[in-house]
């Protein structure tokens, strides 16, 4: 719920995306499973398996942002395959 302000905005104008931020509700004093917000939980789950992941090891974030698609590359060609 913090990133509702700024960063929608910013995400809009560099990206041309539109993000929603799920939020919680205050009234409710129980766990509540919030929509779609399991997903990101899971790919970083998938990405923790990767030992590159484990540390930041890269100075630049670019390095690390590939590091990341090669990973998902990984993981996609091994659902592909027989």
């Amino acid at each position: 719920g913090a990133y509702a302000g700024e960063l929608v905005a910013w995400v809009y104008g560099f990206l041309g995306w539109t993000l929603a931020v799920v939020k919680r509700s205050d009234t409710l004093k129980k766990f509540i499973v919030l929509p779609r917000r399991w997903v990101v939980e899971r790919t970083f789950a998938w990405l923790s398996n990767y030992r590159i992941h484990s540390k930041d090891y890269y100075h630049n974030p670019r390095c690390s942002e590939a590091s990341v698609y090669a990973s998902s590359v990984n993981l996609m060609l091994r659902r592909l395959s027989p």
